[in-house]
């Protein structure tokens, strides 16, 4: 069973024995939204792990990972809750081939509005969820909604409650962990970032980096996971179009152990460029003005 844990320290042990390494910062925020039951919004660049804490923190606590991922145009009836009108319809097919009495009649309205025909959406899943394992409640890339769903989000994060006219309301008993994640493509309200806790994740630096690197492949050695980190942390500086993220660090170390690299070249890197950027803009800047800057960081780590 989940417990509080006592410190930020704590925090970070536990996060880094289930394969994610926090920085101090992160550990530090993670911590007070638990103990303080807050929201937490962690901003940043796409790829730095926003989204998997939210699964590493399901994994610690033993709960759900129960995830609403945002997008333009999402309403509130897509994360909230939906009645599902296929069966309801059946339901009443079948109780008029079989005949239904007037007193039954009524009874029968009621059933069609009841538990049994409930499609439970993510966030009254997190809220209405029963038993002792905490529930993540992931909202990933809530810059990708617009206004009104923000709103909407504020409102249900101050209550955690919501109100289903045929049913009453229900209201977490305990409420869930909640990890919010933006990858700013767009500015969050500051009415919703009141309501959170906040952290800016950026990209980890080399020494992290090579940690994640080596605690993610197997068959990368101390010296190539290295190599990769400098590399990745040189390109970061190129001005691209797409940075990579550790994702996409982690993607070349293991293409990289595939192919039995020990040590980093100019002809390796070139060849496999396409696990590390994802863009050609970026490939062709890579190996037209890159390299050079790329090799002289390798040969310094």
């Amino acid at each position: 069973m989940f417990s509080v844990p006592e410190s930020p320290e704590s925090v970070a042990d536990a996060l880094s024995h289930h394969g994610y390494l926090p920085d101090e910062g992160l550990a530090m925020a993670v911590f007070l939204a638990i103990t303080m039951r807050r929201p937490l919004l962690l901003e940043g660049d796409a790829g730095v792990g926003k989204t998997e804490l939210a699964k590493v923190l399901a994994g610690w606590t033993g709960g759900e990972l129960i995830r609403l991922q945002c997008y333009e145009g999402i309403d509130a009836s897509q994360a909230l809750y939906e009645w599902d009108y296929t069966r309801q319809l059946l339901h009443l097919r079948t109780a008029e081939a079989v005949g239904v009495s007037a007193q039954d009649a009524t009874s029968l309205e009621d059933e069609l509005y009841s538990e049994r025909f409930l499609i439970r959406r993510p966030l009254l899943r997190a809220i209405g969820h029963e038993g002792d394992a905490l529930p993540v409640l992931l909202i990933d890339e809530v810059d990708r909604a617009d206004d009104e769903f923000e709103a909407f989000l504020l409102e249900i994060l101050s209550e955690y409650a919501i109100s289903v006219p045929e049913l009453g309301t229900i209201r977490a008993e305990t409420p869930p962990l909640v990890i919010i994640t933006s990858n700013r493509t767009r500015d969050v309200h500051d009415a919703l970032k009141r309501r959170c806790l906040y952290h800016w994740v950026a990209h980890p630096g080399i020494e992290r980096e090579v940690e994640i690197v080596k605690l993610k492949v197997d068959d990368v050695d101390g010296t190539l996971a290295r190599q990769v980190a400098a590399a990745v942390a040189t390109m970061r500086d190129l001005g691209l179009y797409k940075p990579p993220g550790v994702a996409e660090t982690i993607d070349w170390a293991t293409a990289l152990g595939k192919l039995g690299t020990t040590e980093l070249d100019e002809t390796t890197i070139a060849t496999t460029l396409g696990t590390v950027l994802k863009y050609r803009e970026d490939q062709d800047r890579v190996s037209e003005f890159g390299m050079d800057m790329i090799m002289s960081a390798i040969g310094s780590a």
